[in-house]
């Protein structure tokens, strides 16, 4: 399983114009429908927020990873977002400036879910790589970061 397979230019926002998790959330969707990813930006979002009910996706350092599994994802993928900080977890007060946006296929809900989720958390280990995911100036500098 090639990340690159996951990742596109198109589904990068290094200035996502969100203040709150849910214009976040949202805008991220749009771009995921805009690039024929899932079938509708309505249900996804419905979809993201049914599994953010199962637990938090604000992972620290500044990073969320809310997720989808779905029957309206035509093609796993991530979207993924910068912007100012906002708080991601409500009273729990989570910053986050990094939205990594996980929309899975329903067939790939076991094996492929889980091996991309620990791709990106091991690339989210990485202090060099975080910093440089606050700091790419282009998409093509995030794609970089997961592929190599």
């Amino acid at each position: 399983m090639e990340m690159k397979e996951f990742l596109s230019e198109y589904l990068v926002d290094l200035n996502l114009n969100a203040k709150t998790k849910e214009e976040a959330i949202t805008k991220l969707c749009q771009r995921l429908y805009d690039n024929g990813c899932i079938t509708s930006v309505k249900d996804f979002v419905a979809d993201v927020y049914e599994r953010e009910e199962e637990g938090e996706t604000g992972i620290g350092q500044d990073v969320a990873i809310p997720h989808g599994k779905s029957e309206n994802v035509i093609k796993t993928s991530l979207a993924i977002g910068r912007t100012e900080t906002i708080d991601w977890e409500g009273e729990k007060h989570q910053p986050v400036e990094i939205i990594i946006l996980f929309a899975v296929r329903l067939v790939d809900n076991t094996s492929v879910h889980l091996k991309l989720l620990s791709q990106v958390a091991s690339k989210l280990g990485n202090d060099d790589v975080l910093e440089q995911l606050k700091s790419a100036k282009l998409p093509s500098e995030v794609i970089d970061l997961f592929i190599n």
